[in-house]
């Protein structure tokens, strides 16, 4: 079982504010949350350290590099063993077509979200690189039309 992070009001507080800009100045933050400037500094740097901020990303229009399309495969594949499985993660996180992948439990092993230029470069992945795996049994597609990201994690209360 994961280890759940200590956090009080202000270390939430910071999370919230740089989850919604990553870029805010530390002043600006500890104006913000209400503390000292320095507070805000080891408080951010207790976070790193402790693994609750891992890092801090700029987020991309697919579109607007050039791939609007975007879709959930769900793989199931046989034999579902380590050496497998890590050479399956492996092929898959290295196509560039992949936006993220999750191993799963259910019907299927893995949940692969990939974004396209247009669905012939979809059907094209699927047949000429997915199902031609040995390991691949079966790929499901599903079409996005619309994702909304929640910007904002907390704790539950």
């Amino acid at each position: 079982m994961a280890h759940t992070a200590e956090l009080d009001p202000i270390d939430v507080a910071i999370l919230r504010e740089l989850q919604r800009d990553a870029r805010l100045q530390n002043k600006e933050l500890a104006a913000i949350v209400g503390v000292a400037p320095s507070t805000a500094l080891e408080r951010v740097r207790s976070l790193r350290r402790r693994g609750v901020l891992t890092g801090f990303h700029a987020t991309v229009s697919l579109s607007a590099l050039g791939r609007p399309i975007s879709a959930l495969l769900s793989v199931r594949v046989r034999p579902h063993r380590t050496q497998i499985a890590e050479a399956f993660t492996e092929y898959v996180l290295g196509q560039p077509e992949t936006v993220s992948m999750m191993h799963v439990a259910g019907p299927d092993d893995y949940l692969v979200q990939v974004a396209v230029p247009d669905t012939d470069h979809l059907r094209k992945l699927l047949v000429e690189r997915l199902e031609t795996r040995p390991e691949v049994m079966s790929v499901s597609t599903v079409l996005v039309f619309e994702a909304v990201d929640r910007v904002v994690q907390a704790p539950l209360a």
